[in-house]
Parts: structure tokens; C-alpha cells; sequence
């Protein structure tokens, strides 16, 4: 059977506050085609199918028409959706029982009955070929909140700074094998087992700009030995790359359609194509997402705003719809402040077919040797807590922060709920 993965759409995005329902219609538009020209058997959607917890009607217009227009197009196929990190689970799954009825299983949040015990069952989706006939248990698992996972006995009873996040990792671990034992005891000679998952993977490359770190620190990775060795793929979410884990060809990122900063210029964004050939998969392939709207840097390096200038007066751009003009961020070297320096730009953009999004300025700070240079407003709006506490212990102690230093700052850093316990920040 054929597998078609996809991620990290973020639907209702914006990209320096322009709207880009226009570049995820068409996407969306594209993989329907797709769909049908790879006579896909599954679709695979590994999570954060919106851009935050309260999408506006349209993203989620945009959504339910997909699904509705798939199944209309290939009435045989399943679709199986997660919820990431960014999605809000509640919300995600609220018309599940309507799409059920059209093929499509949403699986977003961690269910208990009465007694506490979690129901592991609604993570199993049995996926069918052409025939009908099952050919593959999905074991489809949302991004899991601390709060979701069960809780496991330390392996040691000496206390340490980290030991809530290894009763995360190992309830994270826990469930997932409980989930995997059950796809074990259901599938029967010849049939795969494929996973799912929104999380973030040991070694896992990010891009920058444009991801989320699921819990401050980057203690929240995963190692890639949770997929046990009858695991046919991994189609996992949340990392903007497409990437394999662990330099493992079945455990992949298929990463996000869209380019979510222009940090992804130069990047091809792709879905994965995966060939199931009984309980294992036999091929593994890229298809190249077309981009609608392009994204431009002028110039290609940072230049003296003189430069800057005349390559943007020289810009020659195709005339196109306006929802199609590109986006354009303006790379500048300043040697001191330039107040009429957005003024200069859009005299030079006069009349252009494209789109201002970001001057980004760099200043030319002379530093003493072993000095790290000044960072622009940027790069300061994109530091987290930790990279502030990394850069202070470097310049207080001379050497990198020790391990259990940061795993103990990371640890204050996490909301404490009503019950008193440590819980991560949605």
C-alpha cells in the first residue's frame, strides 16, 4: 500500500503579517492533485495542522474542504490526523465524529476513564489498501503534554534537577510502548506497523526563525530507540526539515510545506511518498511541493544601504496577482543609526510587484578578541530564557553552563499548576 506524508501545515499563518491563505490553497490544492495522481491508500497529517490554539474561520474552512474534497476524489482513502504542539486538541478533535463518517481519524489528546487508566485503543487506526483489506496498523500518538503521559517510578531514588523531565520522557516512552504492544497483539502476518508522532528527536536539525521549542531547554528530545525494530515508518512532526532521525531511512521528518521564515529560501519542502511492501517498507521517496509565492533577500548578503538601494531600483519582477507577488526582506550593513531607512526602501519599491516584509538591520560593532558581537533587535526578540542564561554564565564563569545547571534553571522556568505540581507551558 502507499502512504503519503505531510506536516506542519500551520494553517492561518502569517509571514510578517501578510496573510497566506492564498500559498496554503494552493498547497492544499496541489496535494489533493497529488493524491490522486499517486493513487495514495493513506494520508498521514503528523500535527500542527493550524498556527495556534484559536484558528480563524477561514484556516479551518480551509481544512474541513480538504478533507471533504479528498475523500470526494478518493472515496478509498484513510486519513489519519495528530495534533501538535501549536494545535489545540479539544478543538482539533470536535468534529471527529462527523469525520469519521468520511474517513478520517483525528487524534488529538490523551483520553482516561474513571479510574485513571488511559484509553491506548484510540490510538491504534488500522489503514486499508484498495481491496478493503487491512494492510497496516497506525499507531497515530498527538504531541503529549506532561499531564498526558503515565506516571513511572524513577529508576533511582537519589533526587536530581532533572528528574521532572525524565518522569516526562519516560511517560512518554511508556505510553508509546504501551501503544506499540497493542499494534503487535492486532496485526497479523504481512501486516505493518507505521507511527506517528509530533515531537522533537534526539539530533534533530531545526530552522531557524520559525519553530517553537516544545519545552525550554531542549531536554524534551526523544531518543530514536522508542521506535522498536517492527516499526515499517515513522512519520513524525514538528520539525520544519525534512530530515531522517538517527541516520535511520524509515524515521523521518517530512517537514512543513510552506516556508515559515526566510531562513527557508533556499530550502525544497517536500511530502514523502512511502511504498508499504507487507510489514516493511520498500521504498521512501521525496515529492517536491511547488511554490506559489516566492521569497526573495536583496541583497543576498548584507550590503551598504547605497548598494541595498540600487539592487532594489534594479529589481526586475515578473508581473503576477497580487496574492502571488513575492515576499521580500532587505539585508543592510549599517555603520551607524539610519533613521530614514524604511523611506529609502519603499521609494525604491515604488511601483514594484512584491512585497515588503523585513528590513533587517546589521550594524558593524568592533569587538575585542574572544568578545561576541551585539545582536540586532532580531535576534534579540528571538532568544529564549535559557540562551540568555548560557550567555550570562559564559561571561560571569568564562565556560559553557554545566548540564545539570540548565536542566535546573529549565525547571523554574516551567508553570506550576493548582495541584502544585511542575507542568510545561502550552
Amino acid at each position: 500500500m502507499r502512504l503519503l506524508h505531510t506536516s506542519d501545515w500551520h494553517l492561518g499563518q502569517t509571514l510578517h503579517n501578510f496573510d497566506r491563505t492564498y500559498e496554503h490553497q494552493c498547497f492544499l490544492d496541489w496535494l489533493l492533485d497529488t493524491i490522486v495522481a499517486e493513487e495514495a491508500d493513506a494520508l498521514l497529517i503528523a500535527g500542527d495542522v493550524f498556527d495556534n490554539a484559536n484558528p480563524s474561520a477561514t484556516a479551518q474552512r480551509q481544512l474541513y474542504r480538504f478533507l471533504q474534497q479528498a475523500r470526494a476524489r478518493a472515496p478509498q482513502l484513510d486519513i489519519v490526523v495528530i495534533a501538535g504542539n501549536h494545535d489545540s486538541p479539544g478543538r482539533l478533535e470536535a468534529p471527529g465524529p462527523l469525520l469519521e463518517a468520511h474517513g478520517t481519524r483525528v487524534i488529538g489528546h490523551v483520553v482516561r476513564d474513571a479510574a485513571g487508566a488511559i484509553d491506548v485503543e484510540r490510538f491504534l487506526v488500522p489503514l486499508t489498501g484498495k481491496d478493503g483489506a487491512v494492510r497496516a496498523w497506525c499507531v497515530a500518538i498527538p504531541f503529549l503534554r506532561p499531564g498526558d503521559v503515565p506516571r513511572v517510578t524513577p529508576l533511582s531514588t537519589d533526587s536530581a534537577p532533572n528528574d521532572a523531565f525524565d518522569a516526562y520522557l519516560g511517560g512518554i516512552r511508556s505510553l508509546y510502548q504501551q501503544a506499540y504492544e497493542l499494534a503487535r497483539a492486532r496485526a497479523t502476518d504481512g501486516q505493518a506497523i507505521v507511527a506517528m508522532g509530533h515531537c522533537h528527536m534526539v539530533g534533530g536539525d531545526a530552522s531557524p526563525d520559525s519553530e517553537r521549542r516544545i519545552v525550554i531547554g531542549g531536554t524534551e528530545a526523544l531518543p530514536a530507540s522508542m521506535f522498536g525494530p517492527d516499526v515499517a515508518y515513522a512519520a513524525l512532526g514538528h520539525l520544519h526539515l525534512a530530515q531522517r532521525v538517527g541516520q535511520q531511512d524509515h524515521l523521518r521528518y517530512c517537514g512543513s510545506p510552506l516556508p515559515l521564515s526566510f531562513a527557508e529560501v533556499g530550502y525544497r519542502h517536500q511530502v514523502l511518498r512511502i511504498d508499504l511492501d507487507g510489514p516493511s517498507a520498500a521504498a521512501i521517496e521525496p515529492i517536491h511541493v511547488p511554490r506559489a509565492v516566492e521569497l526573495l533577500r536583496v541583497p543576498a548578503r548584507p550590503a551598504a544601504v547605497k548598494q541595498a538601494i540600487a539592487e532594489l531600483v534594479g529589481l526586475d519582477l515578473p508581473d503576477l496577482p497580487r496574492d502571488a507577488w513575492p515576499y521580500l526582506e532587505v539585508r543592510v550593513l549599517l555603520d551607524a543609526p539610519e533613521p530614514g531607512l524604511r523611506a529609502q526602501v519603499e521609494a525604491a519599491l515604488e511601483g514594484k510587484p512584491v512585497r515588503l516584509a523585513k528590513i533587517e538591520p546589521t550594524r558593524r560593532v568592533a569587538t575585542t578578541a574572544g568578545a561576541e558581537p551585539a545582536l540586532s533587535l532580531d535576534q534579540l526578540a528571538q532568544l529564549q530564557p535559557d540562551d540568555i542564561f548560557r550567555r550570562l554564565w559564559q561571561q560571569r564563569f568564562g565556560e559553557d553552563a554545566p548540564d545539570d545547571q540548565l536542566a535546573a534553571f529549565a525547571e523554574l522556568l516551567l508553570p506550576t499548576d493548582a495541584a502544585g505540581s511542575k507542568r510545561e507551558a502550552a
